[in-house]
């Protein structure tokens, strides 16, 4: 089967994810990330990238001014996604213009997804389709989440090539019988895509 179909992730290779900066108007940029070291943030996104709600999250804190900054996350959700990583972007695009069909999934809260539409509305209008993990209860890299698109899809796992920046999410896809590129840049993604006839 011929690989002519990309499958991008979100958060790091399409766009700028800095949770910090929910707070940082309050905390200051030291505060804010101390604040999300303290309170395990990171583990609490990965829930509620599964799933469950930040109101969810913020009830087992028992400190009461951390309790209310994690139940206010989804409110200030849009000063953490500012920036478009612009170059991978414009591979994007290329692909787009060469006729490649183009899928996402990605590990978002569905909470806050509808935020980054917000700041960003080519997220929801650029792709055929687009797997949340939130949405779905299902996180990369379960294979099941991979299996998901392409069902939805309508296409083969062999005909994907899919980017993450997670190299645990680029073997999930490739268990789920997909190619994979490790993203670390955009001119590696280029050269990569270029390798594979696709641009």
């Amino acid at each position: 089967m011929t690989l002519d179909t990309v499958v991008f992730d979100i958060g790091g290779v399409l766009v700028d994810w800095q949770p910090h900066l929910a707070w940082a108007d309050e905390l200051g940029e030291e505060g804010a990330r101390a604040f999300i070291d303290r309170v395990g943030f990171d583990k609490i996104n990965f829930a509620c990238d599964g799933g469950a709600s930040f109101a969810q999250a913020a009830s087992l804190i028992e400190d009461p001014e951390d309790h209310s900054r994690v139940a206010q996350y989804v409110a200030q959700y849009t000063r953490t996604v500012p920036d478009k990583l612009t170059e991978t972007w414009d591979i994007l695009y290329a692909l787009k213009d060469k006729g490649v069909a183009l899928h996402a999934i990605t590990n978002w809260s569905a909470e806050t997804w509808p935020e980054g539409i917000k700041v960003h509305p080519e997220l929801g209008e650029v792709f055929g389709t687009t797997v949340v993990s939130g949405q779905l209860g299902i996180l990369k890299p379960s294979t099941e989440i991979y299996k998901t698109l392409c069902e939805r899809a309508q296409v083969r796992p062999d005909q994907c090539v899919f980017i993450d920046d997670g190299l645990h999410n680029c073997l999930g896809a490739r268990a789920a019988g997909m190619d994979a590129i490790h993203f670390t840049g955009a001119a590696d993604l280029r050269g990569n895509l270029e390798k594979r006839g696709l641009l």
